[in-house]
């Protein structure tokens, strides 16, 4: 926080400041003997009626009362990285759409509005990247008529806690009636130590195409159809891997996508009753191997906040989270 020569914290934060990140502390509780101080730090999303809205990096909003401020200042973006790959927002958003080429979509302006006939929220959402050529609200009422058209539920992906995310498009949504429905976190972390791991990966077999056992594996659907196949099937470079389990359906499974630099892991399941044996770490750097053998370097995934076990799985191959993307679907009267 800021302070004086004399040691009194400083405001310096103000309407005019709103899309900056900034820090503020403020009082919360009632009366000055029962209030506490509270930090927090954001992109400053709104400032109306004396009420300001600060985004955090997980994409939480906190609205604070301008007669609870304390101290304040705009404060520069999260520092760069300092090991592993270094990635802007809009090179890692692209890569991470690339591994999940919807079946049919459509651009608006710099938006692209993506349909799957429902299978994942990635598939089915817009991918807000860029101005889409008219106001967001008319932009917003088009998509749900687009998704309506198709008998979908309107979803919009949009991103916070990076350099150049979406922070004032997450207010705008949540002001329009739209609601945050799932949130994750997209990591990256560096490809060869993953590759280096000492795990056997002598059982797992590696292919360019997926069958009926993987997808046995990879029970996210029912009878799967023409788009989730063509989904799963869908990147420029595509490696299905899976380990042999009982019963005709794989121990564990995964799937990675090789994109320029970029190694993006996703689908890596593992039968509840063989958990904690190393199969998923298996499946991950025999895939890591192939893709160092086309040239990547960098690797990314994407993994829901809530999941404990696969983010302390990530920890351990050093990925760090490098921002958070949430799906905001129309709350429909």
């Amino acid at each position: 926080m800021e302070f004086t020569g004399g040691g009194r914290l400083e405001i310096r934060v103000t309407s005019a400041d709103v899309g900056k990140r900034v820090s503020v502390r403020y009082v919360t509780g009632s009366g000055e003997a029962g209030g506490m101080f509270t930090d927090a730090v954001g992109v400053l999303t709104s400032w109306d009626d004396r009420v300001l809205l600060i985004t955090r990096r997980t994409g939480e909003a906190v609205r604070i009362a301008e007669s609870s401020l304390v101290a304040g200042k705009v404060v520069p973006a999260a520092p760069a990285r300092r090991r592993g790959p270094s990635a802007t927002f809009p090179e890692l958003a692209r890569a991470t759409a690339r591994a999940w080429e919807p079946v049919e979509s459509e651009a608006l302006g710099g938006w692209t509005l993506r349909a799957s006939d429902g299978f994942t929220r990635r598939a089915n959402s817009v991918l807000p990247l860029g101005d889409p050529g008219l106001p967001v609200a008319e932009a917003l009422a088009y998509a749900r008529q687009w998704y309506a058209d198709r008998k979908l539920p309107a979803y919009v992906q949009a991103a916070t806690g990076a350099e150049g995310t979406q922070e004032l498009l997450c207010a705008e949504l949540d002001r329009l009636g739209w609601r945050r429905e799932v949130s994750a976190e997209v990591r990256i972390g560096a490809l060869a130590p993953i590759g280096d791991l000492d795990a056997d990966v002598s059982a797992v077999r590696l292919s360019r195409a997926f069958d009926g056992t993987w997808l046995r594996r990879y029970r996210r659907f029912g009878e799967p159809g023409p788009a989730v196949r063509a989904l799963l099937a869908s990147g420029p470079s595509v490696w299905f891997a899976s380990v042999a389990g009982p019963d005709g359906v794989p121990a564990a499974i995964g799937r990675c996508v090789v994109d320029g630099r970029w190694a993006g892991f996703m689908a890596v399941e593992v039968a509840p009753e063989l958990r904690r044996r190393g199969l998923a770490t298996s499946v991950m750097t025999a895939l890591a191997r192939r893709a160092l053998d086309e040239g990547a370097s960098a690797a990314w995934l994407q993994v829901e906040a809530d999941n404990d076990g696969a983010r302390a799985l990530y920890d351990g191959m050093g990925f760090a989270t490098h921002h958070h993307y949430h799906h905001y679907r129309w709350a429909e009267a």
